[in-house]
């Protein structure tokens, strides 16, 4: 087994990937003032001093849908490639998760089946919401039967609401718009019972769960108020406890404390947030596990975590190979 963290929230940019969002509007993506610069060189390099073994790679917000169909089912194919071919030049040192043309749902389900199956991509990123087509959608059904069926692991990442013209009080959105748009778009999940009906899916919730540590207990709440029915009100702290959390972002002292008091330590997988987290602040973030007891006797963070993402990610014990 690995002895250093897999990191399931890294990201990775190519300048034609930059150049398609810039032309689409992106100067300032999420109000953010510049775009991050990545190199597979530059990212190996951060995770040797980092202690990072393997990094699962992932298209960030916006993602990969600017407005065209056409366009986006181009993109997300290229950026996947681009990814892929990461993944074999470095064996064992990368994953990827793969980009879809959401809320193309025809799209979509031709990129899973060549991700999946042509580029052995370990999953699928979804954004939170995609031009306000947020993940409970019935129109995303066929998406989730899909994945749902295939068992394949879903990266939940977020993006600008629909609403930050006005919500977002002009400052950059990641701040605090994507952990409320994170827990927006589980709770649109649970409400639409798309984690009920298909419990196959392997999601991954990023942020130690954005907000959702805090409101479970009010989203649990108005769930058995509003949709009760004869064999009782969906359970969303039980459906919740059964999905995966990444430690992107602050995690110490508070964020991690409150998640662990809804979901298990086997619920938890370790990530960076890099490149979009600058590497000081990727190493100060690793270098912040060492300083806090981990939640299981006998284990440390890396070990612990690690064991949990070869559960969810088995590709990634025999370095990437089937």
């Amino acid at each position: 087994m690995s002895s250093g963290f897999i990191d399931v929230h890294a990201h990775f940019v190519t300048d034609s990937y930059l150049e398609r969002a810039r032309a689409a509007g992106h100067e300032r993506p999420d109000g953010v003032p510049a775009w991050p610069s990545w190199s597979a060189a530059a990212h190996l390099e951060l995770m040797d001093e980092a202690g990072v073994d393997t990094a699962v790679l992932s298209i960030s917000s916006p993602g990969v849908h600017f407005g065209d169909d056409a366009a986006a089912r181009a993109l997300a194919r290229e950026v996947n490639e681009d990814g892929a071919a990461v993944v074999r030049d470095h064996p064992g040192r990368f994953g990827l998760f793969a980009s879809l043309p959401l809320p193309d749902v025809d799209g979509a389900l031709a990129e899973i089946d060549h991700a999946l199956d042509v580029l052995g991509a370990d999953g699928v990123v979804l954004e939170t919401n995609t031009h306000g087509v947020y993940l409970g959608d019935e129109r995303l059904e066929p998406v989730f039967t899909e994945l749902g069926r295939r068992g394949a692991a879903v990266f939940l990442h977020p993006t600008s609401p629909v609403c930050w013209e006005k919500s977002a009080l002009g400052r950059p959105r990641p701040m605090v718009e994507f952990v409320f748009d994170t827990a927006r778009t589980v709770t649109d999940l649970l409400f639409a019972g798309t984690l009920d009906r298909h419990p196959g899916l392997k999601v991954v919730v990023p942020h130690c769960g954005g907000a959702l540590p805090v409101l479970a207990d009010r989203i649990n709440g108005f769930m058995r108020l509003f949709m009760p029915s004869e064999t009782g009100a969906p359970d969303a702290l039980t459906q919740l406890g059964r999905l995966y959390y990444d430690t992107a972002g602050p995690a110490f002292p508070r964020q991690i404390p409150a998640l662990l008091n809804l979901v298990g330590p086997d619920r938890l997988l370790y990530g960076s947030d890099y490149c979009w987290t600058p590497a000081p602040a990727a190493l100060e973030h690793a270098a912040s596990f060492a300083a806090a007891p981990p939640p299981v006797e006998g284990q440390t963070w890396q070990s612990l975590t690690t064991a949990n993402a070869l559960t969810l990610l088995p590709r990634l014990e025999t370095g990437g190979r089937p």
